[in-house]
Formats: C-alpha cells, sequence, structure tokens
C-alpha cells in the first residue's frame, strides 16, 4: 500500500457506517476519518468507539443532513474518499454531492435502477477525475466479487448461482429472522424486483418467489427465495460470459411464506387509509411495529454467503463453491453483518483511495478483481473457504 495517507468521509454514522470507519481507521492508513451524521450525538459516540477500540485519535465526528446535497459538499470536500452509509434512498444524495464537491465516493448499496441511473454520470465524474463505485457493501457487493471470480475461473461458465443472508443464531418462531439493518431496506428487497440473467438474457424477477430448499454448510436445511438488488449491475456486465446467473435470499424455512401473506394483505401498501379520524398508511404502520419486532440487540447474528458455480475449463466440467460465514465479534462489538457490509464498503473505498480504481462511474464487479476482495476479507479475519470439484 501507498504510504500516502488519504483522508476519509463516512456519511451516516449507524451500525454499518460505524464498521466502515473502524475498518478503514485499521487497514485504510488514514489521515483522519469524518464521521458525519444527522445525529451528532450519535456520530460522536461512534468516533469515540472507533478510536477507543484502535488505539488513536484518528477518528472524528460532524453533523449533517444526508438529504442536503449542498451540505454534505460542504463537509466532504476536503476528503479524498467519501462512504455513503446512509439509508439507500439517500445515496444518490450524497453522490451528487461528492461530484459537486471533487471527491471519490463509494456506497453500500442502492435500488439498482437508481443506481443505473448514477452511472450516467459517467463523463461528469471522469471530467473531475474521481470515482464513484456503487454498491459495494454485502449484496449487492461482496456477493458479486465472488460471482466474478467464479466467471474468471472458467473457460465457458455455465450457472453462477448467489445466495446471501443476515440470520440469527438463536431463530425465535415464526419469522426466525433478526433485522441487521433498516426495515425500509427490508421491505424494499422484498417488494422491487430482482434482476437475473437467464440463457445469456438480462430478465427481472418478481421477488418472494422462485422458493427453493438447500443444504447449506454449518447451518443445514435452509430456503432461499428471489430478492432485489443483490446482483446490482452484475447481469448487464456478465451477460455475454456466462448462461445463468442469479442471487437468492438466505432464510431458515418458513419466513418466506409468512412475508408473502404480508405482502398479499397490503401491509406494504403505501396509500394512506382513513379509520375514522385517523390516517395511517399501511406501510409506515409495518414499519414500525415489524422494525421494533425484528430488532433484538441480544442476539448475536450470523452472515453468510453460498456460492455455486458450474461450468467448464480446459475442456472439463468444473464446479466450484464459496462459502463464508461470519459472526459476532466479541472483542470488538461488532455484529456479523455490520463485518461483512462495513468491511466491504471500505475495502473498495481504500482500493479507490489508493489509486487502484480508475476514474468514472465504475460497475462494482468492474472495479477490482473479484479475488483480490476475496482475500482482503480474509485478511480481516473472515474465511473465505473454496471448493473446486467436477
Amino acid at each position: 500500500m501507498s504510504s500516502d495517507k488519504k483522508a476519509y468521509a463516512v456519511v451516516g454514522a449507524g451500525m454499518q457506517g460505524t464498521a466502515a470507519a473502524y475498518d478503514i481507521a485499521r487497514f485504510g492508513n488514514p489521515s483522519r476519518v469524518l464521521l458525519v451524521d444527522s445525529d451528532l450525538k450519535r456520530s460522536s459516540a461512534s468516533a469515540e468507539r472507533v478510536n477507543s477500540l484502535v488505539g488513536n485519535e484518528i477518528c472524528f465526528a460532524s453533523e449533517v443532513d444526508a438529504g442536503d446535497e449542498a451540505s454534505v459538499a460542504i463537509q466532504i470536500h476536503d476528503s479524498d474518499v467519501v462512504l455513503s452509509c446512509v439509508p439507500y434512498r439517500l445515496h444518490a444524495t450524497v453522490e451528487h454531492a461528492a461530484l459537486a464537491a471533487g471527491t471519490n465516493v463509494v456506497d453500500m448499496g442502492n435500488d439498482t435502477d437508481v443506481t443505473m441511473e448514477m452511472l450516467n454520470l459517467d463523463s461528469e465524474f471522469k471530467a473531475k477525475g474521481i470515482t464513484l463505485v456503487p454498491d459495494t457493501g454485502l449484496a449487492p457487493g461482496l456477493v458479486n466479487s465472488i460471482g466474478a471470480w467464479m466467471i474468471g475461473e472458467m473457460d465457458e461458465a455455465e450457472h453462477i448461482k448467489l445466495y446471501c443472508g443476515g440470520l440469527p443464531q438463536n431463530p425465535r418462531p415464526p419469522l426466525n429472522y433478526t433485522l441487521r439493518f433498516s426495515v425500509e431496506g427490508l421491505v424494499g428487497e422484498y417488494v422491487d424486483e430482482a434482476i437475473a440473467i437467464r440463457d445469456h438474457e438480462v430478465v427481472r424477477l418478481e421477488t418472494l418467489r422462485e422458493l427453493e430448499n438447500l443444504d447449506v454448510p454449518e447451518l443445514g436445511m435452509m430456503e432461499a427465495f428471489t430478492t432485489s438488488s443483490g446482483t446490482s449491475t452484475a447481469p448487464y456486465t456478465f451477460k455475454d460470459k456466462v448462461r445463468h446467473y442469479e442471487y437468492k435470499t438466505l432464510r431458515y424455512p418458513g419466513h418466506c411464506q409468512i412475508m408473502q401473506a404480508f405482502q398479499a394483505a397490503g401491509f406494504w401498501n403505501d396509500k394512506q387509509l382513513n379509520l375514522g379520524d385517523e390516517k395511517v398508511t399501511p406501510i409506515q404502520l409495518f414499519y414500525r411495529l415489524m422494525g421494533d419486532y425484528l430488532f433484538d440487540p441480544t442476539d448475536p447474528d450470523l452472515a453468510v454467503v453460498h456460492a455455486v458455480g458450474t461450468g467448464v475449463k480446459a475442456g472439463k466440467s468444473i464446479r466450484l463453491q464459496v462459502d463464508v460465514m461470519d459472526k459476532r465479534d466479541p472483542a470488538t462489538g461488532f455484529t456479523a453483518m455490520e463485518r461483512m457490509t462495513g468491511f466491504s464498503t471500505a475495502i473498495m473505498a481504500i482500493e479507490v483511495a489508493q489509486g487502484r480504481v480508475r476514474t468514472g462511474c465504475v460497475r462494482y464487479e468492474e472495479a477490482v478483481p473479484g479475488k483480490r476482495v476475496m482475500d482482503e476479507l480474509a485478511r480481516r479475519g473472515i474465511p473465505v473457504k473454496v471448493s473446486i470439484g467436477s
């Protein structure tokens, strides 16, 4: 790594943002890490936590409304790279602010259609000599590094199947799920369209569909189903290189059917209902009730990636399998989802800071070789198990 120190800004001092700031402090050779949040108490507490963990006063706190583009631009203008760790609906605002400030930027993951719109700003980012890499978290993010590596290992790639889930170690019926990011993001994954490759064509699929059961190492029998955004731009990049490419979310058995019931009953509708003198939006009610119900900070979580790729190499059939499992780290207190998402975003930010990613708007899977991302994750103590067979 270059000896030149870089200045980083992390917008969003929540769970994943704090983990990303910690990783930057450890591995990014920073001159400083600025943690920016709409709540100064939260950003201050997160900065103090990072400094305590690394034993160095490297992280500083500030306050800004992430929805105010001009204010964000002022906060980040003297940073080399900004990490957008805000709720997904605000990433585009942070990225426009980065463009105005002339600052490199990566984000943790967005709606794929919004990501495609941001990639259209390639010429503007190039003109300023800066880089945007979107969708750099776990899924989207790391899973597509694994997919890219698999495709590169084959002469002819047939099928890439990517599975990922953030799960409780002690599942509680009936949902058997604990929330480790925003409930708005969770519902977004369940209602938007999934994007996949089928027979070299990019297709859009209904979410909460194509339910399958599969045996996952160390977990046993799980269920998987279509959700949005996990593949990000990879289907558009790889459609001529692989026949089939798809992503599904992993859950304990039974979860999908219950979510389908909420969807069918209209709980995710955003139209107001008149209940006497009161007006209620079903989805806002769902956010409030389910967000509180699913959030359990006392239950240790785990984050799992299971990927299988098949194809041909040197004239013979080949089967690749990658398994990643992480659990809450007792030494730092970071959850598995914080580590797998925050660290993955930090890895890409460091690559950008060190000049290893071209300028302009770069699709995640084209920014950094998949093997490098996998190796960097393993360097952080998250084991990546690779199996190669026929």
